[in-house]
């Protein structure tokens, strides 16, 4: 007799393990937590391929950086450097230089900063060049980070939403059987419990990565903006090399 007790509490303990899966808890949700669920697992999608895809275009800038920076800084000639990179390169200090040395090369054909006058204007024109060249630049590096700012502050709360629903599930549920039993309660709690589980599994990723790549681009362009100031200092020698 006690033996049978025990194992029909071992089978029972079983099947409410199996009951509380997280498959069964998907398709016991109701429609509204159902779709809950669905839009963070897409969410959840997203904001990882954004990630991955951050983490290896981080990579490759900085090693496209380092090569540029140790050509530029080799001693060779600005010209023979610009014809390397060609006027369209894909990482974003070379192609700051690129648009310099259009915008030089461009002046030089005209005839351009002879006079004190021509010089300062030049000196502005190519900077105006290099920060429109960043800027433009760094929009594209950034494409898809408001994605994960975004997903990071409103997947707790599309999880709380779905933590509500199922919590009134469950008070329908106590309504309509008329009991307070933990067999009733649990499966709705379960389900609004797996909601916000899943709007942090969501939100938690997203914000993390959302502060570290959003630092590695601010200390790019803080790079970037660094070799600039050089490169001008570099060009407005040279124009006064030539008074």
């Amino acid at each position: 007799m006690e033996s049978n007790v025990i194992e029909s509490v071992t089978i029972a303990g079983e099947l409410v393990a199996a009951d509380f899966s997280v498959w069964n808890l998907f398709l016991r949700a109701d429609v509204v937590v159902k779709l809950v669920m669905l839009v963070l697992l897409a969410m959840s999608f997203w904001s990882w391929t954004i990630m991955i895809d951050k983490a290896l275009r981080m990579r490759r800038l900085a090693k496209a950086a380092r090569q540029f920076e140790d050509a530029f800084w080799s001693g060779g000639s600005l010209d023979e450097l610009y014809e390397k990179v060609g006027d369209r390169p894909d990482e974003p200090m070379s192609s700051v230089f690129a648009a310099a040395m259009q915008e030089w090369r461009r002046s030089a054909q005209r005839g351009l900063g002879k006079t004190e006058q021509a010089k300062d204007n030049l000196r502005e024109r190519i900077e105006r060049v290099m920060d429109a060249t960043l800027l433009r630049e760094m929009e594209r590096l950034e494409r898809y980070m408001t994605f994960l700012a975004s997903a990071g502050a409103t997947a707790p709360f599309i999880g709380l939403f779905g933590t509500v629903w199922g919590i009134m599930n469950s008070f329908e549920a106590i309504a309509l059987s008329r009991q307070t039993s933990l067999v009733v309660i649990a499966p709705g709690l379960a389900e609004a419990l797996f909601a916000t589980a899943l709007g942090l599994f969501v939100a938690i990723p997203a914000v993390a990565a959302y502060n570290n790549y959003n630092n590695k681009l601010m200390r790019y362009a803080e790079r970037v903006e660094g070799f600039m100031t050089e490169f001008g200092a570099i060009l407005s020698r040279q124009l006064e090399e030539r008074s």
